[in-house]
């Protein structure tokens, strides 16, 4: 590619823009909680048109939501960085149109009684 933008393409990385686009410049996602990469996703509505601000990457991540998966496996397959994914996340939720499953903070109580079965199993030895 020759001539005015070609500065901003590399052969062999592409588009060196295309993160900071897609997000529109943003680096975290508009609603208040960020998303852990062990969040499940599931997509619980699929618009006939996108709503504004709804690009074929969201669209892309409703589709593979339909089997719940985790934030990080979204990524993977999207081969998009963390931090975008999380952005276009947050859109999608924003937009009510995925479900989101938090990890369960761990109890303090089990990890004691875990800690202390574990200490009575090694003083059996």
């Amino acid at each position: 590619m020759n001539g005015p933008g070609s500065e901003w393409i590399d052969e062999d990385a592409g588009p060196i823009v295309r993160s900071y686009a897609l997000t529109r410049g943003r680096a975290r996602p508009s609603t208040g909680e960020p998303f852990d990469m062990i969040t499940i996703i599931a997509t619980s509505a699929r618009p006939r048109s996108g709503p504004p601000g709804i690009g074929p990457e969201h669209l892309e991540i409703l589709e593979m939501c339909l089997q719940p998966q985790p934030v990080a496996e979204i990524a993977a397959r999207m081969g998009l960085p963390l931090v975008v994914v999380r952005v276009l996340l947050g859109d999608l939720l924003h937009h009510r149109l995925i479900a989101v499953t938090r990890p369960q903070p761990e109890s303090t109580l089990s990890t004691e009684h875990l800690l202390r079965e574990v200490l009575h199993g090694l003083q059996a030895l």
